[in-house]
């Protein structure tokens, strides 16, 4: 499965500008919620515009799946390992949220998405769903400590793409 256009992602995006006090309260409250900036604003877009349907939802969660793990791969093409790191890890929380959109259900935390990676192994009766997500975990870990070897950091984000195929056949 290719995550990323040619030189690109397929992903519509815009840019926000926003006063450096805005930004910084934006930033508090993301980290705060373990949510992304992406996820606030358009959640705030949502509210305003009274958009409550789950599969939005569920679309802007794939959307960001599908933005990081591109990024994860040209940072690993340019060796930025810390930075694929995290983009792969994001890449995986993201299809996590999008599974559990579709069900009407919202995860905030990091605790969350583990409960609910979980209950997906027990009901859809993979455990590997498991392992893979832990891989994924131990790449967020390596964005803020910086210990993998290159290539087990390569060999992490190839079995982040493999949980994150094995969650999108279940929103297919």
């Amino acid at each position: 499965m290719m995550w990323c256009g040619i030189g690109a992602c397929r992903v519509s995006t815009i840019t926000v500008v926003l006063p450096r006090k805005a930004l910084r309260v934006l930033e508090k409250v993301s980290e705060a919620e373990g949510r992304t900036l992406e996820e606030l604003v358009s959640e705030a877009i949502f509210k305003y515009l009274n958009i409550v349907d789950p599969e939005v939802r569920a679309e802007l969660h794939l959307k960001l799946c599908e933005k990081y793990m591109c990024e994860a791969e040209s940072f690993l093409e340019e060796k930025d390992y810390v930075q694929a790191s995290e983009k792969a890890w994001g890449a995986a929380s993201q299809i996590v949220k999008a599974v559990a959109a579709r069900e009407g259900r919202e995860l905030r935390s990091h605790a969350s998405l583990w409960v609910y990676v979980d209950e997906l192994a027990e009901r859809l009766g993979d455990p590997e769903l498991r392992y893979l997500w832990r891989t994924a975990n131990v790449l967020h870990q390596n964005f803020y400590e910086n210990w993998m070897p290159p290539r087990e950091v390569e060999l992490a984000v190839k079995d982040v793409k493999r949980f994150l195929e094995k969650l999108k056949k279940i929103i297919d």
